[in-house]
């Protein structure tokens, strides 16, 4: 089998898994709207190995996150994409690279647990960053860094929506049609959680109190105090289910271009290479 056919297949995993990762957060963020529950990725995986045969299906999501970290460090390291090397490519590529740490951290939690090794997991994963760079010199201003990170992310991931610029790499047959809407919608309602969750992260840092971080569950709650919040909660948790969709479509219909030795080269320069 061909290198690049392998990393598309291993890129197409990843997507499928980090789908049906948001597909279960949102059925949690759902349920929880009548049962008070958490609805983020790690509580998703929790729930899924209570079901029959969850311990296998958590330990293919895992392997399947582990395809998305790859397909991530293809993208940021060795510019899969073709961002560049300008200073807007940095950022997105920065951006990227981000996404491999976060996804390749819930990747070995769903393999740990499959594995039966895994223990009880306090608070989230923002939290847990939080205090980790809190406790670095000057973390406090690293962490409202952080937090603008992420609602600058929440805004490009929207603006990814609704300007339609996903539909660069993903080539719905219909581009008019009622998947990519559910695709655009999904955007969106992501991006409105990366935000919150920035300004939660930021507010943290302001307070130097790691707690105060929110996870993707605690930015739902927060726009479920928002006038009318429990309508603006409803729709963007349908839009999380959305969110699940988009990515159930990009392991279908995304480009995905393995890295070749040009790129390699062009994005770590050696000398004499």
């Amino acid at each position: 089998m061909p290198v690049n056919l392998r990393f598309e297949l291993l890129a197409k995993f990843g997507y499928a898994a980090r789908g049906i990762v948001f597909l279960l957060v949102a059925a949690l963020a759902l349920f929880s709207s009548l049962s008070g529950g958490k609805a983020d990725t790690k509580s998703a995986l929790v729930t899924l190995l209570e079901q029959p045969f969850g311990r296998l299906w958590v330990g293919l999501i895992g392997l399947g996150l582990l395809g998305f970290v790859a397909w991530r460090l293809a993208q940021s390291i060795a510019d899969s994409d073709g961002h560049g090397s300008g200073g807007k490519a940095i950022v997105v590529r920065a951006a990227l690279f981000g996404s491999a740490l976060t996804y390749v951290s819930l990747a070995i939690y769903a393999l740990s647990h499959a594995l039966l090794i895994g223990g009880t997991s306090e608070g989230s994963g923002e939290q847990g960053l939080a205090q980790w760079i809190m406790s670095q010199p000057f973390g406090s201003y690293l962490a409202i860094a952080v937090g603008i990170g992420f609602i600058i992310g929440g805004v490009v991931t929207a603006a990814k929506g609704i300007l339609r610029k996903f539909e660069k790499y993903v080539q719905v047959p219909d581009k008019h049609g009622i998947v990519a809407w559910i695709c655009v919608y999904g955007l969106v309602a992501r991006g409105v959680v990366f935000a919150v969750t920035g300004i939660l992260f930021a507010y943290a840092g302001f307070l130097v109190e790691p707690g105060q971080a929110g996870s993707m569950s605690d930015a739902l709650q927060w726009l479920r105090q928002l006038p009318f919040g429990s309508i603006v909660y409803l729709v963007v948790a349908a839009g999380l289910a959305a969110f699940g969709i988009y990515n159930l479509v990009e392991a279908r219909y995304r480009v995905v271009r393995g890295p070749s030795l040009s790129d390699v080269k062009g994005a770590v320069p050696i000398k004499g290479f």
